[in-house]
Protein backbone atom coordinates (compact mmCIF):
# COMPACT_ATOMS: atom_id res chain seq x y z
CA UNK A 1 0.00 0.00 0.00
CA UNK A 2 1.67 3.54 -0.70
CA UNK A 3 1.02 6.40 1.43
CA UNK A 4 -1.50 8.29 -0.75
CA UNK A 5 -3.87 5.75 0.17
CA UNK A 6 -5.42 4.91 3.53
CA UNK A 7 -4.81 2.14 4.92
CA UNK A 8 -7.24 -0.83 5.53
CA UNK A 9 -7.76 -2.80 8.68
CA UNK A 10 -7.24 -6.33 8.87
CA UNK A 11 -9.79 -7.69 11.37
CA UNK A 12 -8.44 -11.25 12.29
CA UNK A 13 -10.74 -14.17 12.00
CA UNK A 14 -11.57 -15.90 15.99
CA UNK A 15 -10.85 -19.71 16.32
CA UNK A 16 -14.07 -21.55 15.87
CA UNK A 17 -15.37 -24.31 17.42
CA UNK A 18 -17.40 -27.31 16.07
CA UNK A 19 -19.02 -27.58 19.02
CA UNK A 20 -21.92 -25.42 20.62
CA UNK A 21 -20.70 -24.58 24.09
CA UNK A 22 -18.99 -21.69 25.50
CA UNK A 23 -15.81 -22.80 25.70
CA UNK A 24 -12.16 -21.08 25.48
CA UNK A 25 -11.77 -21.23 21.54
CA UNK A 26 -15.82 -20.40 20.37
CA UNK A 27 -17.15 -17.32 19.47
CA UNK A 28 -20.77 -16.60 20.32
CA UNK A 29 -22.78 -13.19 19.42
CA UNK A 30 -22.97 -12.21 22.85
CA UNK A 31 -19.27 -12.09 22.97
CA UNK A 32 -19.77 -9.85 19.68
CA UNK A 33 -21.59 -7.55 21.22
CA UNK A 34 -19.11 -7.12 24.41
CA UNK A 35 -15.93 -6.62 22.20
CA UNK A 36 -14.57 -3.57 21.51
CA UNK A 37 -12.40 -4.18 19.40
CA UNK A 38 -14.74 -4.15 16.44
CA UNK A 39 -14.76 -0.32 15.38
CA UNK A 40 -17.45 -0.09 12.13
CA UNK A 41 -16.41 3.61 11.62
CA UNK A 42 -12.77 2.61 10.97
CA UNK A 43 -13.89 -0.30 8.45
CA UNK A 44 -12.84 0.62 4.80
CA UNK A 45 -16.21 0.22 2.81
CA UNK A 46 -17.36 1.56 -0.72
CA UNK A 47 -18.51 5.36 -0.32
CA UNK A 48 -21.64 6.35 -2.26
CA UNK A 49 -20.12 8.11 -4.82
CA UNK A 50 -16.94 5.57 -5.00
CA UNK A 51 -16.62 3.37 -8.57
CA UNK A 52 -14.57 1.16 -6.93
CA UNK A 53 -15.87 -2.56 -5.94
CA UNK A 54 -13.48 -5.17 -4.24
CA UNK A 55 -15.53 -8.54 -5.50
CA UNK A 56 -18.03 -9.41 -7.87
CA UNK A 57 -20.86 -9.49 -6.20
CA UNK A 58 -20.55 -5.93 -5.75
CA UNK A 59 -20.98 -5.00 -8.97
CA UNK A 60 -24.65 -3.31 -9.87
CA UNK A 61 -26.86 -6.23 -10.77
CA UNK A 62 -29.39 -5.80 -13.50
CA UNK A 63 -33.33 -5.20 -12.67
CA UNK A 64 -35.33 -7.99 -13.26
CA UNK A 65 -37.78 -6.32 -15.13
CA UNK A 66 -35.43 -5.82 -17.59
CA UNK A 67 -33.59 -9.38 -18.43
CA UNK A 68 -36.24 -11.70 -18.22
CA UNK A 69 -35.26 -15.55 -17.99
CA UNK A 70 -35.39 -17.33 -21.56
CA UNK A 71 -38.87 -19.35 -21.72
CA UNK A 72 -40.33 -17.19 -18.57
CA UNK A 73 -44.06 -16.95 -18.71
CA UNK A 74 -45.21 -13.04 -18.25
CA UNK A 75 -47.55 -12.24 -15.67
CA UNK A 76 -51.00 -10.64 -16.44
CA UNK A 77 -52.87 -8.14 -14.89
CA UNK A 78 -56.72 -8.35 -14.48
CA UNK A 79 -57.27 -6.64 -17.33
CA UNK A 80 -54.98 -8.48 -20.14
CA UNK A 81 -56.01 -11.65 -18.83
CA UNK A 82 -59.72 -10.09 -20.08
CA UNK A 83 -58.62 -9.25 -22.53
CA UNK A 84 -56.78 -12.61 -23.67
CA UNK A 85 -59.35 -14.19 -23.37
CA UNK A 86 -61.39 -12.37 -25.79
CA UNK A 87 -58.98 -13.06 -28.28
CA UNK A 88 -60.05 -16.65 -28.43
CA UNK A 89 -62.80 -18.17 -29.19
CA UNK A 90 -64.10 -21.96 -29.50
CA UNK A 91 -66.18 -23.06 -32.41
CA UNK A 92 -67.66 -26.38 -32.88
CA UNK A 93 -66.76 -28.46 -36.18
CA UNK A 94 -68.41 -31.49 -36.19
CA UNK A 95 -67.60 -33.33 -33.01
CA UNK A 96 -64.70 -30.90 -32.46
CA UNK A 97 -63.77 -27.79 -30.81
CA UNK A 98 -61.62 -25.46 -33.05
CA UNK A 99 -59.61 -22.61 -31.61
CA UNK A 100 -60.27 -19.25 -33.23
CA UNK A 101 -57.68 -16.48 -33.46
CA UNK A 102 -60.75 -13.04 -33.06
CA UNK A 103 -58.17 -10.52 -33.52
CA UNK A 104 -56.79 -11.72 -36.10
CA UNK A 105 -60.22 -11.95 -38.14
CA UNK A 106 -61.60 -9.12 -37.10
CA UNK A 107 -61.31 -7.12 -39.83
CA UNK A 108 -62.64 -9.98 -41.78
CA UNK A 109 -66.02 -11.31 -40.16
CA UNK A 110 -68.08 -9.41 -42.20
CA UNK A 111 -67.75 -12.27 -44.92
CA UNK A 112 -70.49 -14.03 -43.34
CA UNK A 113 -73.56 -13.07 -41.87
CA UNK A 114 -77.18 -13.95 -41.83
CA UNK A 115 -79.61 -12.24 -43.75
CA UNK A 116 -83.15 -13.53 -42.33
CA UNK A 117 -85.38 -16.13 -43.77
CA UNK A 118 -87.57 -17.09 -46.32
CA UNK A 119 -90.40 -19.20 -46.81
CA UNK A 120 -92.33 -21.18 -43.93
CA UNK A 121 -90.28 -22.46 -41.08
CA UNK A 122 -86.82 -21.35 -40.71
CA UNK A 123 -85.21 -21.39 -43.50
CA UNK A 124 -81.68 -19.33 -43.47
CA UNK A 125 -80.09 -16.67 -46.04
CA UNK A 126 -76.46 -17.07 -45.37
CA UNK A 127 -75.19 -13.80 -47.00
CA UNK A 128 -71.33 -14.47 -48.10
CA UNK A 129 -69.92 -11.51 -48.98
CA UNK A 130 -66.17 -12.48 -50.77
CA UNK A 131 -64.96 -8.66 -51.04
CA UNK A 132 -64.52 -8.87 -47.53
CA UNK A 133 -61.94 -11.54 -47.47
CA UNK A 134 -58.09 -10.92 -47.37
CA UNK A 135 -55.72 -9.85 -49.47
CA UNK A 136 -53.81 -12.61 -50.43
CA UNK A 137 -50.62 -10.36 -50.63
CA UNK A 138 -50.24 -10.83 -46.54
CA UNK A 139 -47.93 -12.29 -45.15
CA UNK A 140 -49.85 -13.75 -43.03
CA UNK A 141 -52.12 -15.10 -45.32
CA UNK A 142 -52.65 -18.84 -44.82
CA UNK A 143 -53.06 -17.75 -40.92
CA UNK A 144 -55.97 -16.18 -41.74
CA UNK A 145 -57.19 -17.88 -43.94
CA UNK A 146 -57.00 -21.04 -41.27
CA UNK A 147 -59.09 -18.89 -38.56
CA UNK A 148 -61.18 -17.61 -41.19
CA UNK A 149 -61.69 -21.27 -42.80
CA UNK A 150 -62.95 -22.39 -38.57
CA UNK A 151 -64.92 -19.08 -38.06
CA UNK A 152 -67.32 -19.33 -41.36
CA UNK A 153 -67.80 -23.04 -40.72
CA UNK A 154 -68.49 -22.41 -36.69
CA UNK A 155 -70.65 -19.45 -37.65
CA UNK A 156 -72.75 -21.35 -40.34
CA UNK A 157 -73.23 -23.70 -37.70
CA UNK A 158 -74.58 -21.81 -35.59
CA UNK A 159 -76.91 -19.90 -37.62
CA UNK A 160 -78.42 -22.59 -39.65
CA UNK A 161 -81.74 -24.66 -38.03
CA UNK A 162 -83.03 -26.32 -40.97
CA UNK A 163 -82.86 -25.33 -44.72
CA UNK A 164 -80.92 -22.86 -45.90
CA UNK A 165 -79.80 -20.68 -48.97
CA UNK A 166 -76.48 -19.10 -49.24
CA UNK A 167 -76.19 -16.01 -51.42
CA UNK A 168 -72.32 -15.64 -52.56
CA UNK A 169 -71.66 -11.69 -53.12
CA UNK A 170 -68.55 -12.15 -55.48
CA UNK A 171 -68.84 -8.43 -57.22
CA UNK A 172 -66.58 -5.76 -56.47
CA UNK A 173 -63.80 -8.17 -55.78
CA UNK A 174 -60.18 -8.58 -56.90
CA UNK A 175 -58.46 -11.67 -57.99
CA UNK A 176 -56.16 -11.03 -55.00
CA UNK A 177 -59.22 -11.71 -52.67
CA UNK A 178 -60.87 -14.39 -54.17
CA UNK A 179 -60.77 -17.58 -52.37
CA UNK A 180 -59.23 -20.86 -53.95
CA UNK A 181 -60.80 -23.54 -55.35
CA UNK A 182 -59.60 -25.52 -52.39
CA UNK A 183 -60.76 -23.76 -49.94
CA UNK A 184 -63.89 -23.56 -51.14
CA UNK A 185 -64.14 -27.38 -51.38
CA UNK A 186 -62.33 -27.81 -48.10
CA UNK A 187 -65.57 -25.38 -46.44
CA UNK A 188 -67.62 -27.60 -48.39
CA UNK A 189 -66.19 -31.15 -47.06
CA UNK A 190 -65.71 -30.06 -43.57
CA UNK A 191 -69.54 -28.67 -43.36
CA UNK A 192 -72.07 -31.31 -40.78
CA UNK A 193 -73.92 -33.57 -43.40
CA UNK A 194 -76.57 -31.87 -42.11
CA UNK A 195 -75.65 -28.48 -43.45
CA UNK A 196 -74.56 -30.19 -47.07
CA UNK A 197 -77.68 -31.96 -47.09
CA UNK A 198 -80.11 -28.82 -46.00
CA UNK A 199 -78.39 -26.48 -48.67
CA UNK A 200 -81.35 -25.80 -51.38
CA UNK A 201 -79.48 -22.92 -52.85
CA UNK A 202 -76.20 -20.94 -54.32
CA UNK A 203 -76.90 -18.19 -55.31
CA UNK A 204 -74.04 -16.44 -56.85
CA UNK A 205 -74.40 -12.46 -57.51
CA UNK A 206 -72.25 -10.84 -60.20
CA UNK A 207 -70.59 -13.87 -61.38
CA UNK A 208 -67.49 -12.57 -63.08
CA UNK A 209 -65.94 -14.76 -66.04
CA UNK A 210 -63.49 -16.49 -63.99
CA UNK A 211 -65.98 -18.34 -61.65
CA UNK A 212 -68.38 -19.16 -64.32
CA UNK A 213 -65.25 -20.28 -66.25
CA UNK A 214 -64.05 -22.65 -62.78
CA UNK A 215 -67.45 -24.03 -62.03
CA UNK A 216 -67.85 -25.33 -65.29
CA UNK A 217 -64.27 -27.24 -64.91
CA UNK A 218 -65.21 -28.41 -61.71
CA UNK A 219 -68.59 -29.38 -62.75
CA UNK A 220 -67.62 -32.67 -63.97
CA UNK A 221 -66.00 -33.77 -60.41
CA UNK A 222 -69.24 -32.33 -58.12
CA UNK A 223 -72.14 -33.86 -57.98
CA UNK A 224 -75.15 -33.52 -60.18
CA UNK A 225 -77.41 -32.50 -57.13
CA UNK A 226 -75.02 -29.36 -55.72
CA UNK A 227 -74.86 -28.29 -59.37
CA UNK A 228 -78.44 -28.22 -59.72
CA UNK A 229 -78.54 -26.08 -56.50
CA UNK A 230 -76.14 -23.51 -58.09
CA UNK A 231 -77.86 -20.37 -59.62
CA UNK A 232 -76.45 -17.05 -61.13
CA UNK A 233 -78.66 -13.89 -61.06
CA UNK A 234 -76.55 -10.71 -62.66
CA UNK A 235 -77.89 -7.94 -60.68
CA UNK A 236 -79.49 -6.95 -57.14
CA UNK A 237 -82.62 -6.42 -58.65
CA UNK A 238 -83.01 -9.75 -59.95
CA UNK A 239 -81.96 -10.74 -56.09
CA UNK A 240 -84.76 -9.17 -54.89
CA UNK A 241 -87.02 -11.13 -57.30
CA UNK A 242 -85.89 -14.49 -55.49
CA UNK A 243 -85.71 -14.07 -51.97
CA UNK A 244 -86.59 -11.12 -49.28
CA UNK A 245 -84.45 -8.88 -49.05
CA UNK A 246 -84.93 -7.07 -45.74
CA UNK A 247 -82.63 -8.43 -43.81
CA UNK A 248 -79.91 -9.02 -46.33
CA UNK A 249 -76.90 -6.74 -45.44
CA UNK A 250 -75.40 -5.55 -48.62
CA UNK A 251 -72.25 -4.36 -48.51
CA UNK A 252 -71.65 -0.30 -50.08
CA UNK A 253 -69.16 -1.36 -52.24
CA UNK A 254 -71.54 -4.19 -53.81
CA UNK A 255 -74.28 -1.47 -54.14
CA UNK A 256 -72.06 0.84 -56.27
CA UNK A 257 -70.65 -2.05 -58.39
CA UNK A 258 -74.27 -2.97 -58.68
CA UNK A 259 -75.03 0.39 -60.25
CA UNK A 260 -72.42 0.47 -62.23
CA UNK A 261 -73.39 -1.93 -64.10
CA UNK A 262 -76.59 -0.89 -64.65
CA UNK A 263 -75.35 2.30 -65.86
CA UNK A 264 -72.76 0.68 -68.11
CA UNK A 265 -76.24 -1.75 -69.52
CA UNK A 266 -78.34 1.22 -70.32
CA UNK A 267 -75.33 2.92 -72.31
CA UNK A 268 -75.03 -0.38 -74.72
CA UNK A 269 -79.19 -0.37 -74.62
CA UNK A 270 -79.05 3.05 -75.44
CA UNK A 271 -76.48 2.86 -78.22
CA UNK A 272 -77.49 0.15 -80.10
CA UNK A 273 -81.32 2.31 -79.52
CA UNK A 274 -80.04 5.20 -81.99
CA UNK A 275 -77.89 2.61 -83.94
CA UNK A 276 -81.08 0.95 -84.90
CA UNK A 277 -83.02 4.56 -85.07
CA UNK A 278 -80.08 5.61 -87.28
CA UNK A 279 -80.09 2.35 -89.55
CA UNK A 280 -83.94 2.69 -89.76
CA UNK A 281 -83.53 6.51 -91.35
CA UNK A 282 -80.94 5.44 -93.74
CA UNK A 283 -82.76 3.35 -95.57
CA UNK A 284 -85.84 5.29 -95.55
Amino acid sequence: MNGSKKTRKKLAAPNLSSTLDCSDGSILSEDLDESGDLDLDDVDTPSENSNEYEWEDDLPKPKTTEVLPKGSIPEYTAAEEKEESRRWRLFRIGDQDHRVDMSAIEPYKKVISHGGYYGDGLNAIIVFAVCFMPDSSQPNYRYLMDNLFKYVIGTLEMLVAENYMIVYLNGATTRRKMPSLGWLRRCYQQIDRRLRKNLKSLIIVHPSWFIRTLLAITKPFISSKFSQKIKYVFSLVELAELIPMEYVSIPECIKEYDEGKFKKKQKRVDKDLNKKTEDQSSEQ
